[in-house]
């Protein structure tokens, strides 16, 4: 009975997670017609599928695919940045003893906790001034700013629990303090860094507040911020099949680097939670 429950629990769960899934990808094999006229069922029926037309018409348009050029150069140049400050930072939060070094992982967890939308309006005025607005360093600044403290908290984790005596064996063996960290700490701590750089940039990809806000035009416009731009002829109608293809399409990457990276990802967020 117990597994039988696990079992009948696990497949809820499951159901639950994917529903909303399976839901938006048969929205993005509809017609237009066929979602005004309420077509019911995950599967289009007869004279309601459009096939592969929805996801040729979103990647042929041209707002779309200069959304994907931004969001890809945007989030790795965020991600790039944020995990080498990030990893010389918790670096020296694990080695190093200061003073005031619980106050700046207090300020990095409240930094991490601020609400976003708070942060739009001031940084809106501040970038007209100095003429960030509409720009890529335009939001790479917030997403680094938003996603250093997770970063630093996932791998400061992770160098506390390496051995010192493994970074000193190394000096002694005739390698320089920066060499036994590049060589020795930073590979053992590959799956933090792993975890550090993903969390990143799945926030700088999904991220849709800084990407309207801080945007007016296609140059910098990221991919969900793009996505709210698609209309089609009549404004009280929103094309939700080419919605549905292009969500679909900007999700991809994320699922891919997911299964890639999983075990990597599970071992980051599990540090430090079993001692030993």
């Amino acid at each position: 009975m117990r597994k039988l429950g696990t079992a009948v629990g696990c497949v809820l769960i499951l159901l639950w997670c994917l529903l909303p899934v399976a839901w938006i990808i048969s929205l993005s094999f509809k017609s237009q017609a066929a979602i005004t006229n309420g077509s019911p069922g995950f599967f289009p029926a007869d004279g309601a599928g459009a096939g592969w037309q929805n996801y040729k018409d979103v990647l042929d348009n041209p707002q779309f695919r200069r959304a994907i050029v931004n969001s890809i150069g945007i989030s790795l140049i965020a991600t790039l940045l944020s995990v080498i400050i990030a990893t010389l930072a918790a670096y020296a939060i694990a080695r190093l003893e200061f003073k005031g070094k619980k106050f700046v992982l207090t300020m990095a967890l409240a930094i991490a906790m601020f609400p976003v939308v708070s942060l739009v309006g001031p940084l809106f005025d501040m970038w007209r001034t100095i003429g960030l607005y509409d720009t890529w360093p335009g939001l790479i600044i917030p997403y680094m700013s938003f996603t250093l403290p997770l970063a630093i908290w996932t791998l400061s984790a992770f160098f506390r629990e390496i051995p010192w005596e493994l970074e000193q064996a190394a000096q002694v063996d005739g390698a320089t303090s920066w060499q036994a960290f590049r060589k020795v700490i930073v590979p053992l701590a590959a799956p933090g860094v792993f975890t550090a750089a993903i969390l990143t940039f799945f926030f700088a990809w999904n991220d849709f507040v800084f990407g309207i806000s801080l945007t007016s035009t296609e140059s910098a416009r990221p991919i969900p911020a793009a996505l709210s731009f698609f209309v089609g002829a009549d404004p009280f109608n929103r094309p939700a099949s080419l919605l549905a293809a292009g969500a679909v399409v900007s999700t991809i990457p994320i699922i891919i680097i997911v299964l890639i990276f999983q075990r990597k990802i599970v071992a980051g967020l599990t540090s430090g939670a079993v001692k030993g």
